[in-house]
């Protein structure tokens, strides 16, 4: 949910890309959409609010995150501290369904 891969190219050549093509269709590219919508809105990466995202949701308990990166550390350290609207995770959530 980071936007990390968001066309075939961005895929070629990663380890983990194969994984991620399940998610490149209409549902996951509205999704993005609206991550980086509310992430231009909030000054914050779209992974940021993707965690901050699953972190408001009621039914998950544990939202799991990894970072192979200092600066991704950053992005999931920020999302702890990053408070989303109600409008804002009722955008999210229409997108994901």
């Amino acid at each position: 949910m980071t936007g990390k891969y968001r066309t075939a190219a961005d895929r070629a050549g990663r380890a983990r890309g194969g994984h991620v093509e399940k998610y490149m269709n209409e549902r996951g590219f509205r999704i993005l959409a609206a991550l980086d919508a509310a992430a231009s809105a909030l000054g914050a990466k779209p992974a940021s609010v993707a965690l901050a995202w699953l972190m408001a949701r009621p039914g998950v308990a544990a939202p799991i995150a990894s970072a192979t990166s200092v600066e991704q550390l950053a992005d999931l350290i920020s999302a702890a501290r990053l408070t989303l609207s109600v409008e804002t995770i009722a955008d999210l959530d229409r997108a994901s369904d």
